[in-house]
C-alpha cells in the first residue's frame, strides 16, 4: 500500500474532472492547499466562481476522486471564491466601472427563449452568492421590466447618471424603464446604439461581479457596438434543436468569433416537451442540435432546457422560475447551466487575465 501524501492526493484530484469546470481541479489552479493528518486529509479550494448552492455537490466530487486511495478515513473540504477580474482598470476606455465581468447572452434569432434564460441565469447566479446586474440591451422590444415584476423609473442624484432598478437581488435597466411599455421605439441604428451606450456607461452599476447582457436577436449593429466598445469576459448562444433556429444560431456564434469575442458554449433551449397531463415527452423542435452544434466548432455543451409551461408563465407573471420555484428542477437546470458559464469564465481569467475580449453594446 502506498503511502498518503499530499502529492497522491493531488495526483488523483489531477485524474478527476469535476462539475462546471469540466475539467480538474488541479489543472485549473483551484487547489490551494492539501494536508494530510494521519488518516484525515484537508484540502482548501480557491474558485473563481461562486457557488453558495453548489459547494456540497462540489464536495463529493472530491470525495469520489480520492476514493481509490487507501488509507482515508475523513475529507474534509474548503471553498473560498474569488471571482476574477478584481477590478476594472478605470483608465480602460472599454471596462465598466462597477462591473468585474461581462458575460453576452445571445441568440441568432428571435423567439428561442433568450431573454427568458439569461434573466433565470442572471437570478441562478445571485442565488450562489454574487453580485449581479443585467441589462436589456434590445431597445426594440425590452422585456426585462415585465419579467422581473419591476415598474417605476430610475432615479439620478446628480442629473447625469441612474441608478439601477432592483428586485429579487438584481440590478436591472432597461429602456423599458424609461417608456411606456406599449410605445414603439422608432429609432434609427445610430439613436439605438446611442441610447445604449447611455444605458450601459450612465448606468451607476454597484460592485457587480457578473452583468448579464441579454442582446437583441441577430448580427446586427447593437452587436458590432458591443464588441467593439465593452470589455467583455465572453457570450453565450442560445438556440432550439430546430435546424433552423441552429443555422442562425452560427451566425451569431461565427460573429463573435470574428469581432474576438469568446463563446463561452451553447444553451440548448426546448429541447425536451413533457406534458404535464399525461406525461409523454417528446421534442418538439428536434433532438440534440444543440450538442451537435458544440461539437462541430469545437465550443463547450451548457446544457440543456426543456420546452415547459412553468417557464413562459413564471416568466409572464413577473416571478421568473429561479426565483418562483428555487427547489424545482427548472431551477436546478438553470443553476447547472449558470455554474458551467461562469466556470469557464474563470477559467479564462485564469488563463488570458491580461485581456479580455471587447464586445460592443447596441441595440436591434
Amino acid at each position: 500500500m502506498s503511502e498518503l501524501n499530499p502529492n497522491a492526493v493531488r495526483a488523483a484530484l489531477a485524474a478527476h474532472p469535476v462539475p462546471w469546470l469540466d475539467r480538474d481541479l488541479v489543472s485549473s489552479g483551484c487547489v490551494e492547499s492539501v494536508a494530510v493528518d494521519g488518516r484525515k486529509v484537508g484540502i482548501d479550494l480557491c474558485l473563481g466562481f461562486p457557488l453558495r448552492r453548489g459547494g456540497d455537490e462540489m464536495r463529493e466530487a472530491v470525495r469520489a476522486a480520492l476514493a481509490g486511495l487507501d488509507g482515508i478515513d475523513a475529507v474534509e473540504v474548503r471553498i473560498r471564491s474569488e471571482i476574477q477580474p478584481r477590478e476594472a482598470d478605470p483608465a480602460d476606455p472599454s471596462a465598466l466601472p462597477g462591473v468585474r465581468n461581462v458575460i453576452a447572452v445571445s441568440s441568432g434569432k428571435g423567439g428561442v427563449g433568450k431573454s427568458t434564460t439569461a434573466v433565470n441565469l442572471a437570478l441562478a447566479l445571485a442565488d450562489e452568492g454574487a453580485r449581479v446586474g443585467v441589462l436589456d440591451a434590445d431597445l426594440y422590444g425590452p422585456s426585462l421590466p415585465r419579467m422581473l415584476g419591476i415598474s417605476g423609473r430610475p432615479r439620478s442624484y446628480d442629473g447625469k447618471r441612474f441608478r439601477p432598478l432592483m428586485n429579487y437581488g438584481l440590478q436591472a435597466m432597461s429602456a423599458g424603464f424609461l417608456v411606456d411599455e406599449e410605445e414603439p421605439m422608432i429609432w434609427r441604428g445610430s439613436m439605438v446604439t446611442q441610447a445604449l451606450e447611455q444605458l450601459m456607461r450612465e448606468t451607476e452599476w454597484q460592485d457587480l461581479d457578473y452583468l448579464v447582457v441579454d442582446m437583441p436577436p441577430g448580427t446586427g449593429d447593437v452587436q458590432l457596438t458591443l464588441a467593439q466598445r465593452v470589455k467583455v469576459g465572453g457570450a453565450v448562444v442560445v438556440t432550439t434543436p430546430q435546424d433552423i433556429a441552429l443555422l442562425d444560431a452560427t451566425k451569431g456564434l461565427k460573429m463573435f468569433e470574428k469581432v474576438g469575442v469568446p463563446v463561452l458554449g451553447i444553451i440548448e433551449n426546448m429541447g425536451m416537451h413533457h406534458c404535464s397531463h399525461c406525461g409523454h415527452e417528446e421534442h418538439v423542435f428536434g433532438e440534440g442540435g444543440g450538442l451537435r452544434m458544440a461539437e462541430k466548432y469545437g465550443i463547450d455543451f451548457l446544457g440543456s432546457l426543456p420546452l415547459d409551461i412553468r417557464i413562459r408563465e413564471q416568466a409572464d407573471s413577473g416571478m421568473p422560475t429561479v426565483v418562483a420555484d428555487p427547489d424545482g428542477s427548472l431551477a436546478a437546470a438553470y443553476r447547472r447551466i449558470a455554474r458551467a458559464v461562469v466556470a469557464r469564465l474563470s477559467l479564462r481569467a485564469v488563463t488570458a487575465s491580461a485581456a479580455f475580449p471587447r464586445i460592443s453594446i447596441s441595440d436591434t
